[in-house]
């Protein structure tokens, strides 16, 4: 439940019970529950509140029906069976352990979102416990730049990997996938057109969204070119264009249409991004970077019918050459939002924005990567050799349940790419009691197509070399990315990973940690404030448990 007032979120305990403090005397709530339409209601402090929030229907374009990684062998519907029961909080069921003699490859999206740390981040200020199912352990480490390699010349990709004993468990190992997205000469990029969609309904009149919204477009504007078209459609009480098409050189005009966006009406969505899309439409650039920018602090609920022609519409656009970027503030748990599946559909990403400085990091500093990519359908595929590999399991990348059922199989898409985009997948590895030296250890094979080309390119890397190194001799960026993979196991509570805890997190992260790098400070003070919040009383008294 999220409190309008105060912007935040309350969850409930196993009896359902809520206790919520409001200083006004009427006040509005937004209320959420898998399997039920997200609904705003006003509350009044004078009388008892009833609400009943109807069941959804059932959708084929539903957002839990998109796969993250897939086992080749094995139906969605026998992997659910795989999962431990009692873990009811979560709609995402965690990758279990596969049988490499029966089950040698899967196959993941090559997903570059990063929202899902400044989420946690946003939880974690609040002194507030962080929900499972927002804890996405792929988009944590890409939040952090893990030393980018070059490709070689004529090459897209650069594809790493190492090998490591696993600190969580002493008895396996961790297999280290590193992917590196070449870099394009900022000079030579290709014009933009970029179409701003900006939520200015009323719920947007709190100093963390349309003013940090404001001050967000108005940095990234500062960093584009005279070649570049910038136009603003706003959707609230009216559905309107706010600037026409305008080169990216008259900034003291753009600036000024920005600072004079206010809030005021109700949410009109469908009608905004239709008229966003009209817009990039008529301004396109052919061999240009075509994209709306959508951006507002809730779902972006229509009806049913109109929502998948919406979707529809947005893959047809898609396949046109405009694309969809969605930018999140303000809101709740955001894997739950409609925004997520939007920017999938139109080949997109989506970033969440909780402070001025992220805003920063996503629109300013890795412009480049949120708004330029370098392929598209872009998927790993990774086959294990059973004479070395008894067990496998890929650390994040989690499915929810419904995309597991029987009646929900759902489809793996592949992802976009951004320019000097670095992704690092990690699995955890049960070795077979014997090795054998004669054999490789793995095969990876990266699918993708280049914007706007219908041409699928391939390339693969035979893992050979068993090298294990121990975890202290390991090098940072991969001792590093384990660490914040332990941290997302340790929010989501993870049964692969006890009796590790948060302490642990610290032992590993510590000690690398650069005193320069801000963002790695930065992650240690999130680990302390996550101790002070889980261990109540105790965190000064927490000891690692981990012994490698």
């Amino acid at each position: 439940m999220t409190l309008h007032s105060t912007g935040y979120l309350y969850y409930s305990g196993a009896s359902g019970g809520f206790g919520i403090t409001s200083a006004k005397v009427e006040d509005s709530v937004t209320l959420q529950l898998d399997g039920y339409k997200v609904c705003t209601f006003l509350i009044k402090s004078t009388k008892e509140n009833n609400f009943v929030l109807p069941l959804l229907v059932k959708k084929a374009s539903q957002p839990e029906k998109r796969l993250m990684s897939i086992t080749r062998d094995l139906k969605p519907a026998d992997l659910a069976r795989f999962s431990v029961g009692g873990e009811t909080y979560s709609s995402l069921r965690e990758n279990d352990y596969m049988d490499a003699g029966k089950f040698p490859t899967i196959d993941f999206a090559v997903n570059t979102d990063k929202a899902s740390y400044s989420n946690i981040r946003r939880f974690l200020n609040m002194g507030s416990t962080v929900p499972p199912d927002a804890v996405r352990i792929e988009e944590m480490l890409n939040y952090f730049t893990l030393e980018h390699e070059t490709p070689a010349p004529g090459e897209d990709f650069h594809i790493s990997t190492n090998l490591s004993e696993c600190p969580w468990r002493p008895a396996n190992q961790l297999f280290y996938v590193k992917i590196s997205a070449k870099k394009l000469d900022f000079t030579q990029i290709p014009p933009s057109n970029l179409v701003f969609l900006i939520d200015v309904s009323g719920s947007m009149d709190m100093p963390n969204r349309l003013p940090l919204l404001k001050s967000a477009f108005k940095l990234m504007v500062d960093n584009l070119r005279p070649i570049d078209t910038i136009s603003i459609v706003v959707y609230g009480g009216t559905v309107g264009v706010w600037l026409q098409p305008t080169s990216g050189g008259d900034k003291e005009k753009i600036h000024k249409s920005i600072e004079e966006l206010s809030p005021g009406g109700s949410t009109a969505g469908e009608s905004g991004i239709l008229a966003a899309y009209k817009l990039a439409e008529s301004t396109y650039i052919p061999n240009g970077n075509n994209r709306v920018v959508l951006a507002t602090d809730g779902d972006f609920n229509v009806g049913q019918t109109s929502e998948e022609a919406l979707e529809r519409m947005i893959v047809t656009q898609r396949q046109k050459g405009i694309y969809l970027t969605c930018l999140g503030v303000g809101m709740g748990n955001y894997k739950d939002s409609k925004l997520e599946v939007l920017a999938k559909k139109g080949n997109g990403n989506f970033a969440y924005l909780d402070n001025e400085k992220e805003a920063e990091k996503v629109l300013v500093k890795e412009l480049t990567q949120t708004m330029y990519s370098v392929a598209d359908d872009a998927l790993l595929h990774v086959s294990f050799f059973p004479e070395n590999v008894k067990n496998y399991r890929l650390i994040g990348f989690d499915n929810k349940f419904s995309a597991l059922s029987a009646e929900g199989e759902g489809m793996l898409e592949g992802g976009e790419v951004g320019t000097g985009h670095t992704l690092m997948a990690i699995f955890e590895l049960t070795p077979v009691e014997k090795y054998d030296s004669s054999a490789s250890l793995a095969t990876i094979e990266l699918s993708y197509k280049l914007p706007k080309d219908s041409v699928q390119h391939k390339m693969s890397k035979l893992i050979k070399d068993s090298h294990i190194h121990s975890f202290q001799t390991l090098p940072d960026t991969y001792r590093m990315a384990a660490g914040i993979s332990l941290f997302g196991s340790v929010l989501k509570e993870s049964r692969f990973v006890k009796p590790a805890n948060l302490q642990d997190v610290l032992t590993i992260i510590q000690p690398i940690a650069k005193t320069d790098n801000l963002l790695q400070q930065e992650l240690i003070g999130m680990v302390e404030k996550a101790k002070k919040i889980y261990y109540k009383g105790k965190a000064s008294k927490l000891k690692a448990n981990l012994f490698w």
